[in-house]
């Protein structure tokens, strides 16, 4: 095991699968001499040449239709969107293009490839920077969405991703770059896709999360705690594809859930997991699930950011309040 930033694993990964297949190469804009806005491709362009890790201009579609092109021709790109909010502009290349390259082939073809974007707030970030709509990308049949938490999910699901016979928008939570540090395993380490992780155990209510939220439904839970409330925290890791079994067998284990996310509420990921539980487990329900999110207005200036994003005091509050209810 070593200690590390997620910034550093993502990096490390990079690094070693980039030396185990010379296939896998790097493309985005200023990830080579600059290294990445926020340096997780420092030096790589160095050492495997540019050839390999590859400057891009300021063009988002242009990105993600050449990594398309070189999954095509057999090589492993993976390609550097600078953030989340920017992916309007190759909205047209991933959803009408590499997500339905191996359906429109009817099997003939694939698209292994891994868009990596960083996204989430309280950073203080120019408009467009921090917005959260990982949601919009769950509808778009073929593609994968992966949302690590921890540095040992970002280095396990990345290596599992770029691994991946077919495409994955690969979704980094900015305040983790270098907030957030834990243990990652050495040698070749992977975190299988389309698993959640138990990430506190809980027997009253269970807290449904992801990404950068995770922290912020861990600490809500350590303050429940001294109130005498057992809450869990789920890590879904991946929304697509989700996993079923795990949320529905962890909520039914406490009959109450909460779900936080960083999106506006209309059309967030919450609405899908609240309607997943109706189906599988409406039963073992003690009180309807809520949802904690943003509201319903363009990401604000940053010096409004924490009025807007989710934070411990308005989980913990809309915990209490599923306690009290009945279903």
């Amino acid at each position: 095991m070593a200690t590390m930033t997620m910034i550093e694993a993502i990096h490390q990964t990079l690094r070693e699968e980039m030396t185990r297949d010379e296939r896998v190469m790097l493309l985005g804009q200023d990830i080579g001499q600059l290294g990445g806005v926020f340096r997780a491709t420092d030096g790589l362009q160095a050492e495997f040449g540019k050839d390999r890790v590859v400057d891009t201009p300021l063009a988002e579609a242009a990105i993600a239709g050449s990594a398309l092109g070189l999954a095509a021709a057999g090589e492993i790109p993976v390609a550097e969107l600078q953030f989340l909010g920017f992916t309007h502009q190759a909205f047209h290349q991933i959803g009408a293009q590499i997500a339905r390259f191996r359906f429109r082939s009817k099997g003939r073809f694939n698209a292994q490839l891994v868009l990596r974007t960083p996204f989430g707030g309280n950073v203080r970030t120019p408009e467009l920077h921090s917005d959260a709509f990982e949601a919009l990308f769950t509808q778009t049949p073929g593609l994968k969405v992966a949302l690590p938490a921890t540095a040992h999910d970002a280095a396990g699901m990345l290596r599992t991703s770029i691994r991946d016979p077919d495409p994955v928008l690969f979704l980094e939570p900015l305040r983790g770059y270098r907030l957030v540090r834990d243990d990652v395993p050495e040698g070749d380490h992977t975190v299988p896709l389309g698993k959640a992780r138990v990430a506190r155990e809980g027997d009253d209510v269970t807290i449904v999360a992801w990404s950068a939220a995770v922290q912020v439904a861990e600490r809500a839970a350590e303050k429940l705690a001294a109130d005498g409330i057992s809450a869990g925290v789920l890590d879904l890791r991946t929304l697509s594809p989700l996993d079923v079994e795990t949320l529905a067998s962890t909520v039914a284990a406490t009959g109450r859930c909460v779900v936080v996310h960083e999106a506006p509420m209309t059309g967030g990921f919450a609405a899908e997991v609240i309607a997943t539980l109706n189906d599988e487990c409406f039963y073992d329900l003690e009180a309807p699930v809520a949802r904690v999110t943003s509201p319903d207005t363009p990401y604000p200036l940053g010096a409004l950011e924490e009025q807007y994003i989710p934070d411990v005091e308005r989980l913990a509050r809309t915990v209490r309040s599923v306690m009290e209810l009945e279903a």
